[in-house]
């Protein structure tokens, strides 16, 4: 591990946001699953939640660069199940959803706990989603087109949070229990040896400032 390679780490470690997410409510096409995994990376999102579509969903190489790798997935059967389990955490829910009564997507206080649900390309957010979200939101639209396309949209969303959360000076410090936050960086430094770790029940090792593992 390089000193550089570790340092960067830490530094986007710091700005990630345990209380800002997306739910990916059956967006079964993997090109889109994958962009929107890594409008959360760009804007510091700790981990996303997904309800699997009918059949496999995977990750499209090309789009994600990567980002499963720091971003972590937290799979739900159904998004009742799902939006039950964020707002036991203290989560906002936001659905998008381009109708007359929801607001615009500028509007909303992102700084508060917020979880962003969006739905697959052709149908959106489910009826379920819509009638269990607090709040819909919507981008204006001028053209002749209803709607963005569903990772367009989520960066729009996800930009605007972390537009309201950097005036906020929620990037400025890391906002992880210590715990947690060493946590995670071990396993962002050393993947191969936290599984091995993981796997004997055994504590990971602390690291030193540049990186290095001191001795157990």
């Amino acid at each position: 591990m390089r000193p550089e390679r570790f340092r960067r780490l830490r530094a986007v470690l710091t700005r990630r946001q345990p209380d800002l997410t997306v739910l990916m409510d059956r967006v079964h096409k993997s090109h889109n699953f994958s962009a929107i995994l890594r409008n959360c990376d760009s804007v510091g999102v700790l981990e996303t939640h997904v309800v699997v579509p009918d059949g496999a969903l995977d990750l499209h190489h090309g789009t994600s660069a990567g980002t499963k790798k720091w971003v972590n997935v937290v799979y739900h059967r159904g998004v009742k199940t799902a939006i039950e389990h964020l707002k036991g955490r203290g989560f906002t829910v936001l659905a998008a959803h381009p109708s007359e009564d929801a607001l615009d997507y500028r509007e909303v206080d992102y700084t508060r706990p917020t979880a962003i649900t969006m739905g697959a390309e052709l149908h959106g957010v489910s009826p379920e989603g819509l009638e269990l979200a607090d709040e819909l939101v919507s981008i204006p639209m001028r053209g002749m087109v209803h709607s963005l396309n569903v990772s367009v949209a989520s960066s729009l969303l996800l930009f605007e949070a972390a537009r309201q959360r950097s005036a906020a000076g929620m990037y400025e410090t890391s906002r992880l229990p210590p715990a947690v936050f060493s946590e995670r960086l071990f396993e962002w430094a050393y993947p191969s040896l936290a599984r091995t770790r993981r796997a004997e029940g055994r504590p990971y090792p602390q690291l030193g400032p540049d990186g290095d593992i001191l001795p157990d």
